[in-house]
């Protein structure tokens, strides 16, 4: 799936008073982490032990919140003007993570915002690639969004240490840290609004004229002040611009972004998806099987593709592109995960195997993501695999959170398994891991 809306919660941002959706692309995933990884390698973290989140929603903000997992809104992403900017706001934040800023508050995080992480990170929004979103609703508790705000903002000694940290990071891997600065300035003018019609970036991370005068000095002493991002960094940072305005705003909004003599791969790109959103399949294939001719190693081009065919009712026709996209890019997990669906969706035993391969995959990668154990489910009970059907059932009602289900088929998977054997084993090991989970909560 090119781009998937993914789960709704209700405890953030305090003012908006509407849902929050994540996101997941395996595009712009891929772009963030470009971005990142050499951040978090000068910040002395493993880049695979933090994880990026993306959220639905126009404001400009970024934060982190349990343990180490950041959050970025497509607002900033999409109101960004370089990648240095964005760079420099995920530097910032490493900043914090790095300097233990919420351990001392871990305690305090919100029961929703424990549950929310954890839907999420086990991949229960990964159910939806398929065009027709459903949406996995939190109830919010009173009080709450204020809560999670509050535990959310730094104090200015945090932001200036985080600031200092950013500096460092970015020095370390090669980088201007004028980014962050050019980002504060957008900000700076909102200081005088009321704090509704405010960023919640500016409402958790409290600016100051010293704050930014110390960072304007750390730039001006930068060995790489004048130093520019690689090419393919802009390029993707363009890319990813073109995907979200064409995905999540209006087509008023894309063409006047990328009006019709601009002919960039941008622009064309931005174009197809606003083509395909509004059913004009064959204007969007025209412009996507022009840039698969010039560009036929993309995969994401062939992601693309796949989903305006699969999403449009040829399935069979989608196969094709989905498997050039996991051929250029075999260690994506949403690709095979897309591709997967794909082929459960066409009922035919004899791709099932296929599709179980991709699953396995993209399950080493993600043990908890729910949507590959549904599929992974009807795969073998299409196949009559009554015991790996009832497994796989059962993993993905522990990623789901549902205890009840999880023991129900953990048990009945052990009846089509002899005692010792791994599916025995397996299913008795979530059997009790079940258990101890509804412990904790009658706790």
């Amino acid at each position: 799936m090119a781009f998937a809306a993914l789960v709704t919660a209700h405890w953030y941002p305090a003012s908006a008073q509407k849902n929050i959706r994540f996101i997941r692309d395996a595009e712009i995933e891929e772009t963030i982490r470009t971005y990142a990884t050499p951040l978090f390698q000068a910040a002395g973290l493993n880049p695979n032990a933090v994880d990026v989140y993306l959220i639905q929603e126009d404001s400009l903000n970024a934060f982190v919140a349990g343990g180490q997992n950041i959050f970025l809104h497509t607002g900033l992403l999409v109101r960004a003007e370089s990648v240095e900017q964005i760079m420099g706001v995920i530097a910032h934040e490493t900043g914090h993570i790095a300097a233990g800023h919420l351990a001392g508050r871990q305690q305090q995080l919100d029961n929703s915002l424990g549950q929310l992480l954890a839907s999420y990170a086990v991949g229960i929004g990964a159910a939806i690639l398929s065009g027709r979103p459903e949406f996995l609703g939190m109830a919010a508790r009173g009080g709450q969004d204020i809560a999670l705000r509050n535990l959310l903002t730094y104090t200015r000694s945090q932001e200036a240490s985080a600031d200092q940290a950013a500096v460092k990071y970015m020095n370390e891997s090669g980088f201007s840290p004028l980014g962050l600065v050019e980002f504060l300035d957008i900000l700076s003018g909102q200081e005088f609004l009321l704090s509704s019609s405010q960023d919640p970036y500016l409402q958790t991370h409290p600016l100051s004229r010293t704050r930014v005068a110390l960072l304007e000095q750390a730039v001006e002493q930068s060995p790489h002040k004048d130093v520019g991002v690689p090419a393919e960094y802009k390029q993707k940072f363009q890319r990813m611009q073109a995907k979200l305005i064409g995905f999540l705003y209006s087509g008023e909004r894309v063409r006047k972004a990328y009006p019709a003599e601009d002919v960039s791969v941008a622009a064309r790109y931005a174009r197809a998806i606003a083509h395909f959103r509004v059913a004009k399949l064959d204007e969007a294939l025209a412009i996507i099987n022009g840039l698969i001719a010039e560009h036929p190693d993309d995969p994401y081009f062939h992601e693309l593709k796949g989903q305006m065919l699969f999403e449009n009712g040829y399935a069979l026709d989608a196969v094709e592109p989905y498997r050039k996209a996991v051929e250029l890019r075999p260690n994506s997990p949403l690709l095979r995960l897309s591709t997967a669906q794909v082929l459960v969706s066409l009922e035919r035993p004899e791709i099932y195997r296929e599709a179980i391969e991709h699953l396995d995959l993209v399950l080493a990668r993600e043990p908890r993501n729910a949507m590959a154990w549904r599929l992974k489910s009807i795969a073998h009970g299409r196949l009559g695999e009554k015991g790996e059907t009832a497994i796989a059932m059962a993993e993905g009602a522990m990623a789901r959170g549902d205890i009840g289900q999880a023991r129900q088929q953990a048990a009945r998977a052990a009846q089509y398994f002899e005692e010792g054997t791994p599916g025995w084993l397996r299913s008795k090991d979530i059997e009790r891991e079940a258990e101890r989970i509804a412990e904790r909560r009658k706790n």
